[in-house]
């Protein structure tokens, strides 16, 4: 790499120093253009969110009657309407499919656990769960990778500006959709309320697409959503609808799309994400209303409420709150060690995962087995307890659901492991906070269950099935509050119950760092708004205590997958730079009138999305910038040949007569005009082609001198793709060159200046 020249500063102890080499003819940007999606390494690219003033747009956007114009609002509530009952019904299914699946493989071992065949039992719950893993997996591997995991991360940076073709996919949402089905029914130690968030935003970029030539959906409005912008509002009101399918907490789940997933937001976006979350609950409540009494098979006994403490006394004294406070600290420890191993375990697995579909299915499937063999042998070391008088006609219980699990214990006894372990995810909980049951739980039982799921929840984590993290790291949170609850005893006023709410939540502040949305997450799911000081209390504390060891969990992830998330605030060093600093070149740019063969040379040999335009005399009185081209519309240009061979301008008015904006909006599912689809003849090489009419002429710009740190804020909160660096004094070029994401990411800066500390 050749330096052009160096910038010598002096500091305040008049010792001089190397501030940085100044912008190189050639310096390229070398951070990687892929990330791993799901279980799978994927090309990225940035979203265009900026509004692409042309010609062409300014004439449709003065063209719109006032009908059209309630059309498209109309529209939006219509689509907003549909991502809601979509993803209700979703849920629905997602729950009624899970509980009938766990119920008959529970049924099926708690009868041959009757007859006393105990190894035909352990071998029936082993395969049904090895089977239903396998399939879980297959899925994945074979039809669509990227539905592998949570989701969640994936959804947020699409927010923030990163796309991949397969994130938001038909096949993805397919595969979310049965795959988180089969991995929880399998017994996994996931939830499939984070593949529900992804399961929601899929719906929403389905509906988003701006209607499809191929299956003949071209309504003449849909085709004013064939840009990013809209398609953004709508995958975050889908995201929101996810949360609210999963937790059946509409509240929470704008909340949760304000705060974790979504990087931009306004007033108009928060009431349509809140009438989605919104038909989300009344059609959930409806399904659980028509699903009482046995109509749905095992499912509908829960409610709306998911684990109702309501019933519980709130009462506290001083000493009370320090050991809440204890809680909180010691939940936020734990959670930051569990995002470390999480971190650890995930960079093990994508070795294995590289190795293909088989090893992604094998690694599944070895993963079930650990778990049913914990799950199964685990109970048989936990002592039999005598069924409490009161209870004698519930326990032991015999079917599927219940506190109180026979196991192999004799008559009249029950065995609290096994009612922790065989049961699905969701009862395992419910027994965890029941206010009505102090005592069922020895200690001895609450230590073994919180290690296992603890350890299992992260081994589990990062096997090619969708996964959720919110459900382990509850289950885990509920058992050490319950731990707490039960050693503290009769020396506090709060019940274990209400303990193991708390850790649930001190665990889930540690590990997702969000303290609003989870806060009322937590209240729609328990019922009992008496609990908001003390929960509050503890997500603060957790979070702080978390956050002097690392990150969130799902900022870990993104990084880790090499994602170019933009943050919120700029890193320190930044501060020491200027826009220019970064630059990377050589920078390619058009005249006004371009001849065909430099755009297609320039196209084939660079695969950067955006060009400036220049123009030069006899245009204008010199150079002059005259805006921004994109990639997408060259090619969409190119393809119909408008064509002169002298190079004069062509006008707006001729491009109009064949061109509407919608021509050159983002097609569905990236299925736009691709380079190879030109046929450019060898004397359609010299000819010219006017790029005024598709050209945005009020493309962002910053001066070079603009420190980066402020460049970045102002990148990341306009939502741009690129920003333009113009010079400070005249005599320059037009534009010095262009910043996009990746020119903001670490790994570009600090390999420019390694003598920079990240940290500092």
């Amino acid at each position: 790499m050749e330096l052009e020249e160096n910038s010598i500063e002096i500091d305040m102890k008049g010792e001089m120093k190397l501030r940085q080499p100044l912008l190189v003819k050639n310096r390229r940007n070398h951070t990687s253009q892929h990330a791993i999606v799901g279980a799978n390494i994927c090309p990225i690219e940035s979203l265009d969110y900026e509004i692409i003033e042309n010609d062409l747009f300014k004439q449709d956007w003065r063209s719109r009657t006032r009908v059209e114009i309630l059309q498209y609002v109309s529209l939006k509530w219509t689509l907003v309407l549909l991502i809601g009952l979509s993803t209700g019904l979703v849920g629905f299914f997602n729950n009624l499919a899970v509980e009938n699946i766990a119920g008959f493989k529970l049924f099926l071992t708690n009868n041959l656990m009757l007859q006393e065949k105990y190894y035909r039992a352990f071998a029936a719950f082993a395969c049904c769960n090895m089977v239903l893993a396998a399939v879980a997996a297959a899925l994945c591997a074979y039809i669509s990778p990227a539905a592998a995991g949570s989701g969640i991360p994936e959804v947020k940076a699409y927010l923030n500006g990163v796309d991949a073709h397969s994130i938001l996919a038909p096949s993805t949402l397919f595969v979310k959709i049965f795959g988180s089905v089969f991995g929880v029914a399998a017994g996994f130690v996931v939830g499939k309320e984070g593949p529900m968030v992804h399961t929601g935003a899929c719906i929403a970029s389905l509906f988003g697409q701006g209607g499809s030539r191929k299956y003949h959906l071209t309504w003449k409005c849909l085709r004013y959503f064939k840009n990013d912008r809209d398609r953004r509002d709508l995958i975050t009101c889908g995201a929101a609808a996810g949360v609210a399918a999963a937790f059946r907490a509409p509240v929470g789940g704008v909340l949760f799309a304000l705060e974790e997933a979504a990087s931009w937001w306004r007033s108009a976006l928060l009431w349509r994400a809140f009438f989605t979350t919104a038909v989300v609950a009344v059609l959930l409540r409806g399904f659980i209303e028509f699903c009482k009494g046995g109509k749905c098979g095992l499912f509908g006994e829960g409610g709306l409420i998911m684990f109702d403490v309501s019933s519980a006394k709130v009462a506290y004294s001083s000493t009370d709150l320090l050991a809440v406070i204890s809680v909180g600290a010691i939940g936020g420890i734990l959670g930051s060690l569990y995002n470390f191993l999480v971190d650890k375990v995930l960079r093990t697995y994508s070795i294995i995962n590289k190795r293909g579909p088989s090893c992604k299915i094998l690694l599944a499937v070895t993963i079930s087995l650990l778990t049913s063999c914990c799950s199964y042998g685990l109970p048989w070391l936990s002592p039999c307890i005598p069924c409490p008088r009161r209870l004698e006609d519930h326990c032991p219980t015999i079917g599927r659901s219940g506190n109180y699990k026979n196991f192999q214990c004799p008559p009249k006894h029950y065995n609290g492991l096994a009612s922790l372990f065989f049961s699905t995810n969701d009862d395992a909980i419910r027994n965890l906070l029941s206010s009505s049951s102090d005592g069922e739980f020895h200690l001895s039982t609450l230590f073994g269950f919180f290690v296992a799921v603890y350890c299992l929840g992260i081994v589990t984590y990062g096997i090619a099935v969708p996964s959720g993290l919110f459900i382990p790291v509850i289950i885990a949170g509920s058992s050490y509050g319950r731990l707490v609850g039960t050693l503290l005893g009769s020396h506090c006023e709060l019940d274990a119950g209400l303990f193991s709410l708390l850790g649930a939540a001190s665990f889930l502040g540690g590990t997702m760092r969000t303290t609003v949305s989870l806060c009322v997450i937590l209240l729609e799911l328990t019922n009992n708004l008496l609990m908001l000081p003390l929960m509050m209390l503890v997500l603060l504390i957790s979070k702080s205590v978390a956050d002097c060891f690392n990150k969130g969990v799902y900022d870990q992830i993104v990084k880790m997958k090499g994602l170019p998330y933009m943050e919120a605030h700029s890193e320190p060093y930044m501060r020491h730079l200027v826009a220019s600093d970064v630059l990377s070149g050589p920078l390619v740019s058009f005249s006004g009138v371009e001849k065909v063969g430099n755009i297609l040379h320039a196209l084939k040999t660079r695969a950067h999305n955006g060009f400036p335009v220049i123009d030069e005399p006899p245009f204008s009185n010199a150079a002059e910038l005259c805006g921004l081209v994109l990639r997408s519309h060259l090619l969409v240009l190119l393809k119909e040949k408008k064509f002169t061979k002298l190079r004069v301008l062509m006008g707006s008015a001729d491009l109009m007569d064949r061109f509407k904006a919608h021509d050159f909006g983002k097609a569905g599912l990236g299925k736009g005009v691709r380079l190879e689809d030109l046929d450019i003849e060898e004397e359609e090489m010299e000819m010219y082609i006017d790029l005024h009419p598709i050209t945005n002429t009020s493309p962002y710009t910053v001066v070079e001198t603009m420190s980066l740190a402020k460049a970045a804020i102002f990148f990341r909160e306009l939502g741009l793709r690129h920003l333009l660096v113009v010079p400070k004094t005249p005599g320059k070029p037009p534009v010095v060159g262009i910043l996009t994401r990746h020119d903001f990411m670490a790994e570009h800066i600090l390999g420019l200046y390694p003598h920079f500390n990240p940290h500092e």
